[in-house]
């Protein structure tokens, strides 16, 4: 779902969807690695929820946007298809400003998003669409697995992508939304692509936030980015499977996805290894890397990377990583650690190989938002900087926890648990 901005980043958007390709994600949403929660899907709107009648003042805003979308050049005919017959839906309201107090540790989220079921079901799509799938290796260069594994997480293979009209969703958030320039924006361009005659706008439908389809476009990245698979002259990302699997892959094609390259691999790291590195921003030849003793848990030697980055997500008791350009490549498809590592994870097991062998610290309890905000201000009391407290954990604050980790002779890893937050406040 996400975008391309898919659900995730579209959610940190809107809520989160995808950063193009062609330039750097934001500040903002380089430090939403927290809210690993939004890397799901989006919920599709319970049926008994019932709907309120849309503010007084909602017509005449939309038809002063269709009076500008006239003037952007949308035909009268795409403009009485698409906008005479949409709602304003308070249930998106709702989920726009719902934001869970409880993020989902890492590893709850790859239970769920690399289970056994999505594995089996994952090697049964790629086998039902094998030619299509290497089709778009060979033009593309991007493995059959990774883009079944994004179809996968991100509509569990078509079984979810949201039904929600995208006109009813964008109008409402463009109209009474927290983003509402950029909701604006993104039905200007689902108009356009109506406009254009991919799709017809009954079946424009997706998440609450506006991402569409299989794999979770949002407008402006279906135009940029989305692809005719399957050569009939539409770009059909609800229907066609062909032209699902060629958006995808154009897209992480031009996210800089490197050809021939794995996403990463399961490392285990030396005693003593400095965790301040474990980092994205810090990034080394696999060769400097094994130089300082770190080695792939299979045994064999590292990818031959020029420039990677050791994460470890959970810390220095959970699982770390070696990852390079395509890892990066997938973050910029949803911006989240938990996402990135489910879409490489999951197409491994896809492909047959093996999936993250060392075990998570299950037993750590997770902080909720408004316990990272309490850290954040311990944080800053006791002189270790992290910036404005906002219940993210992003760099900064991973750095000033590593610094007050240091002062109290801890493994300064970053992770932060019920229990350092316990000991920070004594």
């Amino acid at each position: 779902m996400r975008r391309i901005l898919t659900t995730s980043v579209l959610l940190a958007l809107l809520a989160g969807c995808q950063s193009s390709p062609t330039t750097e994600a934001s500040a903002a949403d380089r430090d939403a690695e927290g809210a690993e929660a939004a890397a799901a899907p989006s919920p599709a709107a319970p049926e008994n929820v019932a709907e309120v009648a849309p503010p007084s003042d909602f017509p005449g805003w939309l038809a002063g946007f269709r009076r500008d979308a006239r003037a952007e050049g949308i035909s009268e005919s795409t403009l009485a298809r698409a906008l005479d017959g949409v709602r304003y839906r308070s249930r998106v309201i709702e989920l726009d400003r719902s934001q869970p107090e409880f993020v989902r540790p890492i590893w709850q989220y790859l239970d769920s998003a690399v289970s056994a079921q999505r594995v089996t079901q994952g090697r049964e799509r790629l086998s039902a669409h094998r030619d299509t799938a290497r089709r778009m290796e060979r033009h593309y260069g991007v493995p059959a697995e990774v883009i079944v594994a994004i179809w996968g997480i991100e509509s569990n293979y078509g079984s979810n992508f949201g039904d929600f009209s995208t006109l009813d969703a964008l109008a409402t958030l463009a109209f009474d939304g927290r983003r509402r320039d950029f909701a604006r924006g993104e039905l200007l361009a689902a108009l356009r692509i109506l406009d254009q005659g991919d799709i017809a706008p009954e079946r424009m439908v997706g998440s609450w936030a506006g991402a569409m389809g299989h794999t979770q476009f949002i407008p402006s990245s279906f135009e940029s980015y989305a692809v005719d698979g399957d050569g009939d002259g539409r770009r059909d990302i609800w229907g066609s499977i062909p032209d699902v699997m060629a958006s995808t892959a154009n897209y992480l094609a031009r996210a800089g996805w490197q050809s021939g390259e794995p996403w990463g691999v399961e490392v285990r790291l030396p005693e003593h290894f400095d965790h301040a590195q474990t980092e994205l921003a810090t990034r080394h030849s696999s060769q400097e890397w094994a130089d300082q003793g770190v080695r792939a848990v299979s045994g064999g030697s590292l990818p031959e990377f020029a420039a990677a980055s050791v994460i470890a997500p959970a810390g220095a008791r959970g699982p770390a990583f070696l990852v390079g350009p395509n890892y990066r490549a997938i973050l910029r498809y949803n911006n989240a650690t938990s996402y990135a590592l489910a879409v490489g994870t999951l197409a491994d097991e896809i492909a047959g190989r093996e999936g993250v062998v060392q075990g998570w610290p299950r037993d750590e309890q997770p902080l909720m938002r408004s316990q990272v905000r309490e850290m954040q201000q311990a944080l800053n009391a006791r002189g270790f900087d992290v910036g404005t407290p906002d219940g993210i954990m992003g760099p900064n604050t991973r750095r000033g926890l590593r610094a007050f980790q240091q002062s109290i002779d801890v493994t300064p890893d970053g992770f932060a648990t019920v229990r350092l937050l316990e000991r920070l406040k004594r």
